[in-house]
């Protein structure tokens, strides 16, 4: 088997036993264990009976390590990159360090395992395979606004806290008041709960409860925006080919079944 200096190794996201055996290997044989925090990734390596010795590597002191990372590496020893829960990089620390790293001829491989990403659209029903993932939605309102706004026409799949749950989608809510939500939330846990209804029922859900656990939430895309985009698609097509404004209404709704005042009216918008 082909050797690496620095193993990106998926920790189990609730449930413990969610690890493969090829990351419990590893995880014994490397030198250094890279985690973000020592205490919650211990109790993993208790779990499985793994004595390697852990140091800590997160967002507020990744560049500090980079120089002690470099100087186990040259003494020829190996490292596995944990985070908390999932996967290394994906929405947590470890970016840094694979690309100072790479950059200084050290090799890298990743191991699959386990994803609350893919955890969670691997049992909620979708149009087709395209979402767009943005990680933990911004804090503030125009943000979250401006998010959501220019992206109707996808899925849209954002990671989310339990205390920002119920403001989050309160502001989707002022936006797209219609809008069909999936959530997850304690995903592989005893608890995992999985729900997809109109947003406001999913409000009124929470409200009721208490919210506790990370959440992994899907805006559908709205289908009239899409739609409306390949509407103005196929407008543009015929303008660039010099068909006027009466022509264009009158071939799209014949062969689209579009309203033809409708594309009237959007072609003189134009």
């Amino acid at each position: 088997m082909k050797e690496y200096d620095i193993y990106i190794v998926p920790t189990p996201i609730g449930n413990l036993d969610d690890i493969t055996q090829r990351a419990i290997k590893i995880l014994k044989e490397v030198d250094i264990i890279a985690c973000e925090d020592k205490r919650i990734t211990q109790k993993l390596l208790n779990h499985y009976k793994i004595d390697t010795k852990c140091i800590s590597y997160h967002k507020f002191n990744e560049k500090q390590r980079i120089e002690f990372f470099v100087k186990i590496l040259n003494e020829n020893k190996k490292i596995a990159l944990v985070s908390d829960a999932g996967t290394p990089l994906i929405c947590d620390p470890g970016s840094i360090m694979v690309q100072e790293l790479r950059d200084k001829g050290f090799k890298i491989t990743a191991l699959p395992g386990a994803n609350a990403l893919i955890t969670f659209l691997s049992q909620i029903p979708r149009e087709d395979e395209q979402f767009k993932f943005i990680g933990f939605m911004p804090k503030t309102q125009v943000q979250i606004e401006k998010i959501i706004i220019e992206n109707q026409n996808v899925d849209l799949v954002f990671y989310e806290s339990p205390n920002r749950i119920i403001k989050t989608l309160e502001i989707i809510q002022t936006k797209l008041p219609n809008a069909r939500i999936a959530i997850g939330r304690e995903l592989t846990k005893l608890f995992e709960e999985i729900i997809i209804d109109e947003i406001n029922s999913i409000i009124n859900h929470f409200e009721k409860t208490s919210p506790k656990g990370e959440f992994v939430c899907l805006i559908y895309r709205n289908k009239n925006i899409k739609n409306n985009l390949d509407i103005d698609k196929k407008i543009n097509i015929l303008k660039n080919k010099n068909f006027k404004a009466k022509e264009i209404a009158t071939i799209l709704s014949e062969f689209y079944d579009f309203n033809k005042n409708e594309i009237y009216k959007r072609v003189l918008k134009q």
